[in-house]
């Protein structure tokens, strides 16, 4: 495999992605969400005023939580099965380009990009956030970004894989749409009936809970701010006081293999399947 033919691919879905309109509309979202909801976290100052980082960060994780995989599984959906669809991968395909450096360089290019709007945006905000207060208390607010990042790059290399097994570009993003919902919604919700109902140990609905990305980043996040655990209740409790400090590398471990597994697999099933 050629770095340099990967990196090409790479350069090139950057800089389609800054001619598009989805890097400038998430860039901006992100920006102006977070200063909403910094603004209004200070409700009640008697002023206009903006909340410090670590109440920001706190309200944005929500936002993060549902924004966050679905920008990545829809974006992610397209980068195999559109260029397919339009015959373009074949084209690409008959350069002197190998399956897993085109692979590869899409996933990079669009992990870059997708990490840049999110950073551009959140940047943006951190900067209006300290001018009005101060960046004394910012490390869990970039903390917060950073993990951002990686559960972006998770969700890109999942809907990688979808883009690969899918007929069509269509499928490809309901499918990818079907995959936030359940990751989303479902899991959280199935895993939290399943516990009521069945009684589950705390150790087991942690361990499933935390195989999930989202929820891996919420409670590495969590666990920044120095959030009581209480409020994630007995998985929550559990968690602290089997882990502690080595909670946020657990975390980044689940976020991790989301990333390295789909990708191999979506490496695997392209060097197998017809192109055409």
């Amino acid at each position: 495999m050629s770095f340099g033919n990967a990196l090409a691919i790479a350069g090139k879905e950057i800089r389609d992605a800054l001619r598009q309109w989805w890097f400038w509309l998430y860039a901006g979202a992100f920006a102006l969400l977070a200063i909403g909801l910094s603004a209004a976290a200070a409700i009640g100052s008697g002023r206009f005023a903006l909340a410090a980082f670590e109440r920001t960060t706190a309200g944005l994780v929500n936002l993060i939580l549902l924004l966050v995989p679905l920008m990545g599984l829809t974006l992610g959906a397209g980068a195999i099965a559109r260029p397919r669809e339009r015959g373009t991968l074949a084209w690409l395909l008959a350069e002197p380009l190998s399956r897993g450096e085109l692979l590869f360089g899409k996933y990079a290019g669009l992990v870059a990009a997708l990490g840049g709007a999110l950073c551009l945006g959140l940047g943006a905000s951190a900067l209006a956030i300290a001018a009005r207060t101060g960046g004394g208390d910012a490390g869990a607010y970039l903390g917060a970004a950073a993990l951002a990042v990686a559960l972006a790059a998770a969700m890109l290399a999942v809907g990688h894989l979808v883009s690969v097994l899918a007929a069509r570009g269509a499928v490809a993003l309901a499918a990818g749409i079907c995959l936030w919902l359940l990751l989303a919604f479902v899991t959280d919700l199935g895993l939290l009936a399943s516990a009521v109902v069945w009684r589950l140990d705390p150790a087991v609905v942690f361990h499933v809970g935390i195989a999930n990305p989202l929820e891996a980043f919420k409670l590495a996040v969590l666990h920044q701010l120095g959030t009581d655990a209480e409020v994630l209740g007995p998985v929550g409790v559990y968690g602290r006081e089997s882990y502690g400090d080595e909670l946020p590398a657990i975390a980044l471990l689940s976020i991790g293999v989301w990333i390295v597994v789909p990708l191999a697999c979506a490496w695997l099933v392209l060097a197998r399947r017809d192109v055409v």
